[in-house]
């Protein structure tokens, strides 16, 4: 199992010229949990291990943070100093009743979303790179390059764990 994701420490350091790279790892997360999820049966999308997620909460939960992540990009595009805090019980997912929906609604929904987030990214411009905000669980300052990353990081934290359900069948 993926380490736990709020025990996770982060190192904002990349520099910005790596920005389109990182840019281009988000962009491509909605075809990669495509790809994880493709051709597995129903019933293993929905089954539940202990309290955790099923692979289709988890998938749902993506798409349940695509909101924060174009609300923090847009504030560091405005100058905002502090960013939104997230929801840190996850309630919008336990609530969502993902496993209820159709799997291709779920991912459409995510696809759209994300690249709604991927067009806010493209538009900013060098000094948007320069700006920061106060990230407010991690009390650090944070960068757009650095929003981008965490995103990345949080989207791979899921894929990992998606990939444990889908070979635990």
């Amino acid at each position: 199992m993926p380490a736990r994701w709020f025990e996770r420490r982060f190192e904002f350091d990349s520099p910005n010229t790596l920005f389109p790279n990182v840019v281009e790892r988000v962009r491509g997360t909605p075809a990669r949990v495509e790809e994880r999820v493709r051709g597995v049966a129903p019933a293993i999308l929905t089954r539940r291990v202990g309290d955790t997620w099923s692979i289709q909460e988890n998938v749902g939960h993506l798409l349940d943070l695509e909101p924060l992540w174009l609300t923090r990009a847009k504030q560091l595009a405005a100058g905002e100093q502090v960013l939104a805090a997230a929801d840190l019980d996850n309630r919008k997912t336990h609530q969502a009743n993902h496993n209820a929906f159709p799997l291709a609604s779920l991912l459409e929904a995510f696809r759209r979303e994300r690249g709604r987030f991927v067009s806010v990214l493209e538009a900013a411009d060098a000094a948007v790179l320069e700006r920061t905000a106060l990230h407010p669980r991690l009390q650090t300052p944070m960068r757009l390059i650095d929003l981008v990353v965490f995103v990345a990081e949080h989207d791979d934290h899921h894929l990992a764990r998606i990939g444990e359900l889908v070979r635990a069948g």
